[in-house]
């Protein structure tokens, strides 16, 4: 089978990017042909399919000012160079993945006019809301489910009016009918995304729950042994991740907590955080990250927006460390309490070092966290799952 990956970023920025390459490389192991379509960038992996991607676009007042604006409207550059690549590559299957702005559904818009079946896996609340993330006031909101203009009303997007603009322009755009019309399936990796892509109105019958995996497998042929005595974050560092809360609450505490990963706030928040016990490793590859993960006592998920099928998590539950969540979006639906995990309450910094302190000083049996997580999330499972929607008419 012919499949085209579509991801607006093809390096290691966040789950969505490393989602797709994951993908991609399972669908090779399977024998299929695949193709990628993204945005140029400096940090792109390598792909032999890169002379198609339109060029990089930065959200900012620029020389580029005009395609920027037109990028999450449908550009011609997209438009023009996706149908190069569907003359070039002759794809069966069209993937979307994380599309929105740099890419647009223009992509869809022009799959669904060549007869090529969409589909489409959610990593995000894009569809429903148009700064992606459910949150106003840095509290959940949905707002907008029902109507877009609330972005506009309460300028959600970077404070800035022009950029709430742009994405009201992108959401009536790109209105539900369209991608509805567009798409034949939306894979939902969690019940909770389901259960929003529902609330904003979109029909049952498009949606498939579908959890994330992660590839290669996980397995570890060592024993278990006893973990070493820190606790660990790994994630972009934003604030709609829960981090400070996380760190206001490590301060108080007498463990060691290490954070991996990148963002936004990493210089501010490491210039006021790092310290004996709070260490800052900035961004870290795949392998350093898995020895972060197993040797750690458990990892923290303390986001404060709709999460929902963290790759974190699942890594860390297929590596045997059990998970310290916060009880918001799908992160719940990962965790069974005293078996592989415990939730807290999301932002409630009290609560999160009471947890801390209850996961120190609880005993999981890691060989039973690892061996159910890689049955559940196992690439074998998925792609099974993945196979019948690609070819279910």
């Amino acid at each position: 089978m012919r499949i085209l990956l579509i991801n607006k970023f093809y390096y290691p920025r966040g789950g969505d990017c490393i989602y797709t390459n994951n993908l991609e490389a399972l669908l090779k192991q399977k024998g299929h042909e695949v193709a990628i379509f993204s945005m140029q960038h400096s940090d792109n992996w390598g792909t032999p399919y890169s002379y198609s991607f339109p060029s990089e676009v930065k959200f900012s007042f620029s020389l580029d000012l005009l395609e920027t604006i037109r990028r999450p409207l449908g550009s011609k550059e997209v438009e023009k160079k996706f149908i190069c690549l569907l003359h070039d590559f002759q794809p069966e299957i069209i993937h979307l993945n994380n599309i929105h702005s740099q890419i647009s559904p223009i992509v869809a818009e022009i799959a669904y006019k060549k007869g090529l079946k969409v589909v489409w896996t959610l990593h995000d609340f894009k569809l429903l809301c148009p700064r992606y993330d459910c949150l106003r006031n840095e509290q959940p909101c949905q707002l907008c489910f029902s109507n877009k203009i609330y972005v506009l009303k309460y300028k959600c997007m970077k404070n800035s009016l022009f950029a709430s603009t742009l994405a009201y322009w992108e959401a009536l755009k790109w209105n539900k009918e369209k991608l509805e019309r567009y798409t034949d399936v939306f894979i939902c990796p969690s019940v909770f995304m389901k259960s929003k892509m529902l609330a904003g109105g979109f029909s049952e019958s498009k949606l498939m729950v579908l959890p994330n995996f992660v590839f290669p497998e996980k397995k570890d042929s060592t024993t278990y042994k006893q973990m070493d005595n820190y606790y660990c974050y790994v994630g972009r560092i934003s604030e709609e991740k829960g981090i400070e809360t996380l760190l206001h609450a490590a301060q108080q505490m007498p463990y060691l907590l290490k954070i991996a990963g990148k963002g936004p706030l990493f210089d501010d928040l490491q210039s006021r955080y790092a310290s004996d016990k709070i260490e800052f490793l900035g961004y870290l590859d795949q392998e350093k990250v898995k020895s972060l993960i197993k040797n750690a006592r458990f990892s923290v998920i303390p986001s404060e927006c709709y999460e929902n099928n963290p790759l974190s998590g699942i890594e860390s539950l297929c590596l045997g460390i059990p998970i310290l969540g916060a009880n918001i979006g799908g992160i719940p639906e990962l965790i069974e309490k005293n078996r592989n995990g415990l939730l807290f309450e999301s932002g409630n910094q009290d609560d999160l070092k009471n947890k801390i302190e209850e996961m120190y000083h609880s005993t999981f049996d890691s060989a039973s966290i690892a061996q159910k997580a890689q049955r559940d999330y196992s690439s074998e499972n998925y792609y099974t799952s993945l196979m019948n929607i690609y070819c279910d008419k």
